[in-house]
């Protein structure tokens, strides 16, 4: 198989330089076994039919076409559940494996995807703007085992999100299904020219492909992953962890959820995509004992208005709740319930800095300085992870 060939495979693949006159402390705890796997609902999901407040009688009269029925919710407690698309998560609540984390979102919100999504992927302020990602500068205070294969993994997307703009050694394998096939039959170059700009790209691309084809695969799963790009991704991560190489954080995409139209079909269908494959990824790092240093989070670039739309729809909203889970997630219900009487121009106020999460994942998951990473200290979300 020829580089060029396979580099098409590695989308948005970076090995960046480091951020100049940037320097931080990690912490002795720091735990590089843990994994982190991001899944990004692109496009915004609609947290208020996902996580549903049913016994709420606002969210009736806000959604008369989009209301799950009271009989169709997964009641989780007197007040809340879930959709019903996903029942296969119902063994994670109930093992204690799922945290529902309500309200996240940060001030001044922004409903531009473009700009709600970058601020997300840097932990910036909504007038703030910053290059590197939140991931990228966590990795850049600690790196990852230079052992390791990559530093972070991005799978069926070539956005780096939150692992682009530092030092961080990423790989994104836009086209998981060929990687798997053809990861091990790339014959690196050898580099054969006197021009140095020439020479470094060669380098770059040289040090991509032997980092992407030292990607070793494990056994192909059991589990029943869902057909389609994101299944394939979650499947590809599984064996990657599997393979032992090494890497500490995956993100995986989940795309179609801007909802403006049509939206219960469509809804249903995604949530019932996310829940197998969660489901499937659980049951695959179980039989090979990493479910347990396994940490897996949701995030999107904002959620959807608390009243439908005239076609059957939600347009563009502020904050929202997302899943936690994993071997160590202290399941329940996290952060602050949508109060549907107290909107603010339609919109759900926020109750959890976005942020917040991010501190504990730094700071609880891997031991990190969650303070210097994160620009400022945010308060972490007690009680989460074991």
């Amino acid at each position: 198989m020829q580089r060029r060939e396979f580099l098409k495979l590695l989308g948005g693949t970076a090995f960046l330089p480091l951020v100049p006159g940037v320097s931080w402390a990690a912490l002795p705890a720091t735990d590089w076994q843990r994994l982190l796997i991001l899944i990004e609902l692109k496009g915004g999901n609609d947290g208020l039919n996902t996580v549903i407040p049913y016994s709420d009688p606002a969210y009736a009269r806000l959604r008369p076409r989009l209301v799950i029925p009271r009989d169709q919710v997964l009641a989780l407690t007197e007040n809340t559940g879930l959709h019903p698309a996903l029942t296969p998560l119902l063994p994670l609540w109930r093992n204690g494996e799922l945290a529902l984390l309500q309200g996240l979102g940060y001030p001044e919100p922004n409903l531009s995807h473009f700009r709600s999504i970058e601020i997300w992927d840097t932990a910036s302020d909504s007038q703030e703007y910053l290059e590197a990602g939140w991931l990228a500068r966590a990795f850049h205070n600690a790196p990852p085992p230079a052992s390791f294969a990559a530093d972070a993994v991005v799978v069926g997307d070539p956005g780096l999100g939150p692992f682009s703009g530092s030092g961080v050694r990423a790989i994104a394998l836009t086209d998981s299904e060929r990687f798997l096939r053809q990861a091990g039959s790339i014959t690196p170059p050898e580099i054969r020219t006197d021009n140095p700009a020439l020479q470094h790209i060669l380098k770059v691309e040289n040090d991509i492909a032997q980092a992407a084809s030292h990607l070793a695969l494990g056994d192909m799963p059991a589990a029943d992953f869902p057909r389609g790009q994101f299944g394939d991704g979650l499947k590809t991560v599984a064996r990657i962890i599997g393979g032992g190489s090494g890497a500490a954080a995956f993100k995986v995409s989940l795309s179609g959820f801007d909802t403006h139209s049509n939206q219960p079909g469509t809804h249903a269908r995604l949530l019932g995509e996310l829940a197998q494959g969660l489901a499937a990824l659980r049951a695959t790092l179980n039989d090979t004992g990493r479910w347990r240093d396994t940490l897996v989070m949701t995030y999107a670039e904002f959620g959807r208005r608390a009243q439908e739309n005239a076609s059957q729809g939600t347009d563009h909203g502020t904050a929202n709740t997302h899943f936690v889970l994993g071997g160590r997630v202290k399941g329940g219900l996290f952060g602050k319930p949508p109060q549907l009487d107290r909107l603010e121009n339609g919109n759900l106020v926020y109750g959890v800095d976005f942020r917040s999460l991010y501190a504990t994942v730094l700071q609880d998951w891997w031991g990190l300085d969650a303070a210097n990473a994160l620009g400022r200290r945010f308060e972490r979300i007690p009680g989460l992870l074991a």
